[in-house]
């Protein structure tokens, strides 16, 4: 069965990531999920993928009710920097930050029962067993979740019609201009920066107007940051910040921000 796990890391890795949130911790999962197999009895496991599945569920399931209530903290969306088109199309692949920020609005039973099922098609009668629910009331998290997961900013632009509007977005913040900001952001344009949260198109605006300094000393590159579009900084050579941006019918629609040092160093190569 250890062969078989390491067969299923890569992904194993995805289902602890989008339990968790976060690469370390999903890497902690996995090394937790591999003493649990190594000591258990597997010979009447007929179906070795998706109980392994079940067992990195679970272990991601107790990681999620033992945290302690803490200030916001950004997830960890993939980050490619890369320019070639086959590596964006396996960036697209991933998930973005606003699924992962809704993820982790989610009670960990919600969080289980819909990750598993919607995104990993393992079935009710597995998963309820995991969360001490019946089938019935496990497809019922996954329903709750999963309307949740709909109602966020998704984009539904390509990425070259993507990059316009953050090139547009850039162009204006370099030039101090407010209306060319207000013109490519949405109305109800939701900005996130940590604990920081901006809502509206003007409001967002204002506050990306007074980047005019950053964003003409900043060293710039464009990224696809979980499938959308994106730019990461330097200033003075030090890693700055990196900005996805969901793009719906040529407007950005939400932004969201990291900052973290730790959290970039381990996101950008």
């Amino acid at each position: 069965m250890i062969a078989q796990f390491e067969q299923e890391r890569t992904r194993l890795r995805a289902v602890a990531h989008r339990m968790l949130g976060s690469f370390t911790e999903a890497d902690d999962a996995l090394q937790e999920a591999w003493i649990r197999v190594e000591r258990a009895d597997t010979s009447e496991v007929e179906n070795p993928a998706a109980w392994l599945t079940t067992v990195v569920g679970r272990v991601c399931l107790n990681m999620l009710r033992d945290r302690r209530d803490h200030a916001f903290e950004m997830p960890d969306p993939v980050i490619d920097v890369r320019e070639e088109p086959e590596h964006q199309a396996v960036a697209g692949d991933e998930v973005g930050l606003a699924m992962l920020i809704v993820l982790d609005t989610l009670k960990p039973d919600e969080r289980l029962a819909f990750v598993l099922h919607d995104m990993f098609a393992v079935p009710f009668d597995d998963i309820a067993p995991l969360i001490d629910k019946t089938p019935a009331t496990t497809r019922q998290l996954a329903s709750r979740a999963r309307k949740r997961v709909q109602e966020r900013p998704r984009a539904n632009d390509d990425l070259p019609k993507q990059r316009e509007a953050v090139n547009a977005f850039l162009k204006a913040s370099r030039e101090g201009d407010l209306e060319g900001l207000v013109s490519v952001l949405h109305p109800e344009v939701v900005l996130r920066a940590g604990a920081l949260e901006v809502i509206g198109g003007r409001a967002v605006a204002a506050r990306a107007s007074t980047f005019r300094k950053f964003a003409t000393a900043a060293e710039i590159r464009f990224a696809v940051i979980g499938g959308d579009a994106g730019f990461v900084s330097w200033v003075d050579g030090v890693l700055f910040s990196a900005m996805a941006f969901t793009v719906q019918d040529g407007q950005i629609t939400a932004i969201h921000v990291i900052q973290d040092k730790e959290q970039l160093a381990r996101l950008v190569a």
